[in-house]
């Protein structure tokens, strides 16, 4: 108990509070990266555990150089670790570029920035603000996702794709076939093909198991100038 005491309290940075430090941070990434995993995003757990414990490796060595090295005496610990805040955005960014508008690359991104924080809390040596964080971050990835199905059965996240002869269909009819369904619509990203005069309308839309998915598609097809309709699952 006193070891433990003495090395919870401890602000020099040893072999000793380096392995234990770095072993913390192993588990709270694989907690997390565990969690991802089962949600299949390709960052999950290896990615979750080398971004936790490459965060708390940088946060000791910006404690240790001024510790000691005497010429860092005055020199700022934090500024090396704030390099992590601003580093870690290109990991996110990717999460997000590979799910496109999908809800989940959102929810990684996010995952794998309070990760980093964590790893950085970590190397810092606040057990408890890490013990807190990660707990409050499963409550979020967990039991919030659980009660957001539970809200929302029934519900699913769809990919419509509208294919249009150029300039032919206004998109203010399709959107009136999709009101009439009581399709709900999150995104239109908008796509033009000068070369085979086309424009394509990508809509990501919310659907209750209650539409009648033929019938959407028919009555959308039937509208003139509308070339293809197709509907892609997501969620």
């Amino acid at each position: 108990m006193d070891y433990f005491n003495q090395f919870i309290s401890s602000t020099e940075i040893t072999t000793e509070t380096i392995f234990w430090r770095l072993l913390f941070s192993f588990f709270i990434g694989a907690i997390i990266g565990l969690e991802r995993e089962t949600h299949r995003q390709p960052a999950g757990l290896r990615t979750h555990i080398l971004i936790c414990m490459g965060a708390t490796l940088i946060m000791l060595l910006s404690i240790f150089v001024p510790q000691t090295f005497q010429n860092f005496q005055n020199g700022d610990p934090g500024r090396i670790a704030a390099q992590v805040v601003s580093g870690i955005g290109f990991l996110g960014a990717g999460a997000i570029m590979k799910f496109g508008v999908n809800v989940k690359g959102l929810t990684t991104a996010a995952s794998i920035w309070v990760i980093a924080a964590l790893g950085l809390t970590i190397g810092a040596g606040m057990y408890m603000g890490a013990i807190i964080g990660t707990a409050i971050l499963l409550v979020s990835l967990i039991a919030l996702d659980m009660m957001g199905k539970k809200l929302f059965s029934g519900k699913f996240i769809k990919r419509l794709h509208i294919h249009v002869k150029n300039e032919a269909v206004s998109p203010d009819q399709f959107k009136a076939i999709l009101q009439n369904h009581k399709v709900a619509i999150h995104t239109i990203d908008i796509e033009k093909h000068y070369d085979e005069n086309k424009i394509s309308y990508y809509l990501t839309v919310q659907i209750s198991e209650r539409v009648k998915l033929n019938e959407l598609t028919n009555d959308l097809g039937s509208i003139p100038g509308i070339k293809r309709v197709k509907l892609q699952q997501i969620l």
